[in-house]
């Protein structure tokens, strides 16, 4: 049983939401207070002041560290002690889910752009982390993987990793993979090529033109960008919509031009 020993109430409040939130069976007391013979696992500040018995591990946090607490004490609970491993199932909106040795202690389904912040402060705190990423959608794994490059990251072979979904389970498939992901090992890489092929490119632009409300298809240097992790589709199109614009006044500026040169040369004398 997890034990919420301090003083600190601010870390008291957090660590107790966070707990209840995972349904987690615990319980709470001041640190001069005897611990229960079902102590497995005490949660407590920096300065408070408690004697452990054997066979009791202990969980020091700050307020700000409430969550990761939980997980460590949560991991330590389930014997899942080990490495911390992220498992992504990357897409338009990647599953993740991270491991304290075989325990999933956090899940998240994000969209790409918020992947790599989830990631890192996934693994903030944790000591030789690894990130383990599906080989599935070739495009934004890639992408992941190049901005993740002061992460150990492995590229896995993610055949067979998305299970069969029952009644009710409908769009658990990505982070249930990412889960199988973290599990396999794969191949240390610490960047992947980008290099779309024309079908890839196709689907941006085709992207791009069912999200304008004008009807708008970006070109394919813009569309190599999207694929690169450059550019957003919606910032494709605002820089695909500012080009317009530049080349229609110097359109009208040659316009005017032209006119002010055929106008006929009055003469004085």
């Amino acid at each position: 049983m997890i034990v919420v020993a301090t003083d600190d109430f601010e870390l008291y409040h957090d660590v107790v939401d966070e707990l209840r939130d995972r349904g987690v069976t615990f319980t709470t007391q001041t640190p001069s207070e005897a611990l229960p013979e079902r102590a497995r696992v005490v949660i407590r500040a920096p300065d408070d002041d408690l004697t452990l018995p054997a066979g009791v591990d202990s969980v020091i946090a700050t307020p700000e560290e409430a969550r990761r607490a939980v997980e460590e004490a949560v991991s330590i609970l389930r014997g899942g002690g080990g490495r911390t491993i992220v498992g992504v199932d990357p897409g338009t909106r990647p599953g993740i889910a991270v491991l304290h040795g075989d325990t999933v202690v956090s899940a998240f389904q994000v969209p790409l752009a918020d992947a790599v912040e989830t990631i890192r402060r996934e693994i903030g705190d944790a000591p030789d982390p690894l990130v383990r990423v599906g080989d599935g959608a070739r495009l934004q794994g890639s992408q992941l993987i190049n901005d993740l490059d002061d992460v150990t990251v492995e590229l896995v072979d993610e055949t067979g990793t998305t299970p069969y979904l029952g009644t009710g389970a409908r769009g658990m498939g990505d982070v249930l993979a990412a889960v199988n992901i973290a599990r396999l090992s794969g191949e240390e890489r610490e960047s992947r090529e980008i290099e779309p092929t024309a079908g890839e490119l196709q689907r941006i632009k085709d992207r791009s033109r069912q999200q304008s409300a004008d009807g708008r298809t970006i070109d394919e240097g813009l569309a190599r960008r999207v694929a690169a992790g450059e550019l957003t589709v919606s910032e494709a199109l605002a820089t695909h919509r500012e080009r317009d614009a530049d080349d229609g006044d110097e359109d009208e500026n040659e316009i005017e031009d032209e006119k002010s040169r055929e106008q006929p040369r009055s003469d004085s004398n």
